[in-house]
């Protein structure tokens, strides 16, 4: 026994120290991130995301056979935290047990049953992994450029963790030293017994002795692993999801403070150009990745032969913050960091030949390129000293720097990385924070959104078009559109102000969607006015894109407009615009109740003030728009409304809904060039052609341009028919409104004239 304690207590000793020294490290480096602030607001919410999140795995279960293997593995070790508890106390007392319930046989079967379950996990992890091997697919593997030989290492330790500790407890039913006592219940630990019984007593207690002390070894190596491992996920994983923004990780992106008070400053730090420029939060995140590749799978840019996988620019950050993290603790200015980072050099090159941060081993971290970008940016560059602080954020290999350009400008803002991620970490921010400072530092950025910039600077609009063209799309309505006047207010009876938006005033598809909403307004009988040439645009091409200045500028104005006019209800056709009024303007102090045109669309069919009569006699597929669905998660009143019109009949594309494929134009990407890859937008209508639709809807104007370009583009190779439309959902209740054409002698049984 005293061999027990002394055995058992030198090797937790020695594990905690390591560990313990490693997660003080951690925690010291993240603290020198910069604020974030809002992380412990709404106390009640993070509980219930810990609680759904963590113990319910629910992001987890959204797909289902790696989603309950992890489930099981987590409840199991969750659950097996009572075996550990036996084991230490195994150290002191052979006859130990928990207190009050420990000695219940019910214990036992849910010990066991936890085991079995861990260790059935464990095989589908390893099945998964080889049939979802890189080396075999590549870039379609959702591990590839995950560190592959650690993954393979942590299962091994895991199962043989269960392995020595249903040994253990076989050899304790023998001895009757089993804390639940020889019960059947404990199942796997009687099937274990019946090997080792013929032995005899001696043995079994000496194998007691040995695999509880084999036991108590392996979860200890496997504490220290996990704290200089990927797996800290293990720890951090919580602590991240109580620290995300709530009420969801996807939301408004991070509003840096008001840019003019912080370029009065000595050293203003906007977006990030350097890793300690990112917040605490973001330096979390970084830390907490699991590498699972989630969010690489769905990405609209990585599905496209495209250099930006999330994962791996996540994985890239990290690596470049913990191989600078000497220099970030070297103290606050300069001089300190530099002398830290010397004393850590000469110490490093006592005894190794590189510095700290230079030839880390990787594993079997794939080392892959894509067009010229190598997808770890880690390996890119790895020098010693300080020339690994002194590193650019972003450049290209030649540069040295961490992140490509290539990569940062692939980003469509769609979302799909922060919807999938089961610890919540929120790329999306990161990837904007990098862009924030490339734009308003660096001036560094496709030539193309510079033309963007300049219309919104001097036009108010990305087309560059003069104001007073916002309201052409009225002409020809068989009713007056009331326009809100310069230093009017909004008129009592007005229940909505329209927000027409960029888009639906000034490009031809996108104005016969507002034709069409504005006609099924009338109709209805819901008062509603326009801005016409005030509006302006929301800005929300020019934060996406990085400019978070010309945002706050055009906020501000369009914010003091609204509330000038008074208006306190708006509905809007554009989810961009949706997302901005909604989410975005509340940070600078416009709050207003903000509909997407669909879910006003939805209420009036509802409520029968709006009743489709007339047969579409056609099949319609459903395109989810990024910043309605995920960013706002608005799934079901595009498709009541499709369901609702007679003689339509819907059809789902395989990605849908949280797992919709992104257009390409989200993230200032409509303004974009692509010129790696194929485009997002046409493999996107390649999935939709896919199932024969007569229609091709969806619920923004920004989709109805990217999906009927490509859709134009399939007529033209002959690959779509020609009958096929993309049309607006508004567009489609318009034509089943419409009174039927009267059949003439050259067209009897004529198809109904569409409104718009």
């Amino acid at each position: 026994m005293a061999l027990r304690i002394a055995i058992g207590g030198a090797i937790t000793l020695i594990a905690l120290a390591i560990a313990g020294r490693r997660f003080f490290w951690l925690f010291r480096l993240i603290q020198t991130g910069q604020p974030a602030e809002g992380r412990l607001d709404d106390i009640p919410t993070r509980i219930w995301s810990e609680v759904s999140e963590v113990g319910g795995q629910r992001k987890l279960l959204k797909w289902s056979v790696p989603g309950l293997a992890h489930a099981f593995t987590f409840w199991g070790f969750t659950v097996l935290i009572l075996t550990i508890i036996e084991t230490f106390g195994g150290l002191f007392d052979e006859d130990f047990h928990i207190p009050w319930f420990g000695h219940w046989a019910g214990i036992g079967f849910i010990e066991d049953f936890f085991a079995v379950a861990v260790l059935a996990g464990l095989a589908t992890f390893a099945v998964i992994r080889v049939k979802r091997a890189p080396a075999r697919l590549e870039r379609k593997s959702r591990f590839y450029g995950s560190h592959l030989g650690p993954a393979w290492v942590i299962l091994g330790m895991i199962t043989a963790v269960i392995v020595t500790l249903l040994i253990t407890r076989g050899a304790q039913w023998n001895t009757g030293n089993l804390p639940q006592g020889k019960t059947k219940w404990a199942f796997a630990s009687y099937a274990v017994s019946r090997v080792f019984s013929p032995l005899g007593h001696t043995a079994n207690d000496a194998i007691e002795t040995t695999f509880l002390l084999i036991n108590l070894a392996i979860i200890m190596g496997f504490l220290v692993l996990v704290a200089y491992s990927k797996h800290l996920h293990i720890f951090l994983a919580p602590i991240n999801v109580v620290l995300k923004r709530e009420p969801k990780a996807l939301g408004a992106l991070g509003t840096t403070p008001d840019i003019e008070t912080l370029m009065e400053q000595d050293e203003p730090i906007i977006g990030a150009g350097k890793v300690e420029d990112f917040s605490w939060k973001a330096m979390l995140d970084f830390s907490t990745c699991t590498e699972c590749g989630r969010c690489q799978s769905q990405c609209p840019a990585w599905n496209t032969g495209k250099p930006l996988s999330p994962k791996l620019v996540i994985m890239d950050l990290r690596d470049h913050l913990f191989a600078k993290a000497p220099y970030l603790l070297g103290g606050t200015d300069t001089e300190s960091r530099d002398a830290a980072w010397d004393a850590a050099v000469a110490k490093a090159h006592e005894g190794h030949d590189h510095a700290p941060g230079e030839g880390h081993d990787h594993g079997d971290h794939d080392e892959h390129e894509v067009h010229g970008v190598p997808e770890s940016g880690f390996a890119r560059v790895a020098e010693p000293g300080k020339a690994q602080a002194e590193r650019p954020l972003v450049g290209t290999a030649e540069e040295g720097g961490v992140i490509d350009p290539d990569v940062l400008w692939s980003c469509t803002n769609c979302g799909a990385c922060v919807e999938q991620c089961p610890v919540d970490i929120e790329h999306v921010d990161h990837i904007v924070d990098m862009r924030r400072y490339q734009v308003m530092i660096e001036s560094a950025f496709p030539s193309e959104a510079g033309v963007m910039l300049r219309n919104l600077e001097n036009n108010g609009n990305p087309w560059g078009v003069s104001p007073r063209s916002r309201t052409e799309w009225t002409d020809g309505l068989p009713f007056e559109v009331k326009v809100i006047g310069e230093g009017e207010q909004i008129p009592e009876d007005v229940e909505y102000l329209f927000w027409v938006g960029c888009a639906g005033a000034i490009e031809d598809r996108a104005k016969k969607v507002s034709r069409a909403f504005a006609e099924l307004l009338d109709m209805a009988g819901v008062k509603f006015a326009i801005l016409g040439s005030q509006e302006s645009c929301t800005g929300d091409p020019a934060r996406r894109l990085g400019n978070e200045y010309l945002f706050q500028e055009m906020a501000k104005a369009n914010i003091e407009l609204l509330n000038e006019t008074g208006v306190k209800k708006i509905v809007a056709t554009c989810p961009h615009c949706f997302n901005s009024l909604s989410k975005e303007y509340s940070g600078l102090g416009g709050n207003y109740e903000v509909v997407h045109h669909t879910q006003l669309l939805g209420k009036l069919v509802e409520e029968k003030k709006l009743v489709p009569i007339t047969p579409i006699e056609s099949s319609v597929t459903y395109h989810d728009p990024c910043f309605l669905g995920r960013h706002n998660k608005v799934y079901t009143p595009p498709r009541e409304i499709l369901e609702a019109i007679p003689g339509l009949r819907g059809q789902e594309m395989h990605r849908c809904k949280d797992r919709g494929f992104c257009c390409g134009a989200g993230g200032a990407r409509m303004w974009m060039e692509e010129k790696i890859g194929t485009r997002i937008n046409a493999n996107r209508v390649e999935e939709a052609l896919g199932l024969d639709p007569d229609v091709v809807s969806t619920a923004c104007p920004f989709c109805i341009v990217m999906l009927s370009d490509a859709v134009t583009e399939q007529k033209l190779a002959g690959t779509a028919k020609e009958s096929v439309e993309v049309l607006d959902v508004s567009q489609l209740l318009a034509r089943s409104l419409a009174a039927p054409a009267a059949p003439t002698q050259d067209a009897p049984g004529a198809e109904p004239a569409p409104m718009s």
